[in-house]
């Protein structure tokens, strides 16, 4: 069970990479689908730091996605 988390670390890293390059555009739309992929990606940090017990990831990564989901919000209206 534990290795399937343990699949997950290196596609979260590159999906962040990838979503905080796309963060950088001046188009709000593009800006929105980068905050979902940072979603994946806290998603998918919550899920390989719950199969390594590493609690301070996990932590980080929900109040992560709580931002994430306040960037969304925030550039909708935009």
């Amino acid at each position: 069970m534990y290795e399937i988390f343990a699949l997950l670390e290196w596609p979260a890293m590159a999906i962040s990479l990838a979503a905080a390059w796309w963060m950088g555009s001046k188009k709000a739309g593009k800006r929105i689908v980068a905050f979902w992929m940072l979603i994946v990606g806290n998603l998918m940090w919550i899920a390989w730091g719950w199969g390594e017990a590493a609690w301070a990831l996990i932590a980080l990564n929900v109040g992560l996605l709580a931002l994430n989901v306040r960037g969304i919000r925030k550039n909708e209206d935009a």
